[in-house]
């Protein structure tokens, strides 16, 4: 199975625009609203509740208030409002291929499930 065209295309945006995305210029809900969000929704969340979902039964919970043992996360993700896993979005600041390779690793390894 071959992976959304929203999902290349993320992938080509990065690539051509790397060291930009990598800079101090760049922050953390950028990456976000940018990378993150679209694609979550290529995979099929409602990562922004346009079907209009009460916050109980949302699929995609922004920062929400629950702790995990890594803090605060960025995102919860939720089937029939029950949480499935909690994502914390870090950037790799200044961070060659390979480092930021490793950050994402990394940061998968963070998941809750």
């Amino acid at each position: 199975m071959n992976p959304p065209q929203t999902v290349l295309d993320l992938v080509e945006h990065f690539r051509r625009n790397a060291d930009d995305l990598r800079s101090n210029r760049y922050n953390e809900t950028e990456l976000r609203r940018e990378f993150l969000d679209p694609f979550f929704e290529a995979l099929g969340w409602d990562v922004n509740n346009r079907l209009r979902y009460s916050e109980t039964y949302k699929d995609v919970v922004h920062e929400p208030t629950r702790e995990t043992e890594q803090g605060i996360p960025d995102y919860c993700f939720r089937v029939g409002g029950t949480p499935k896993f909690y994502l914390e979005a870090k950037k790799a600041v200044g961070a060659s291929e390979r480092q930021s390779r490793s950050c994402l690793a990394t940061s998968a390894l963070r998941l809750v499930f």
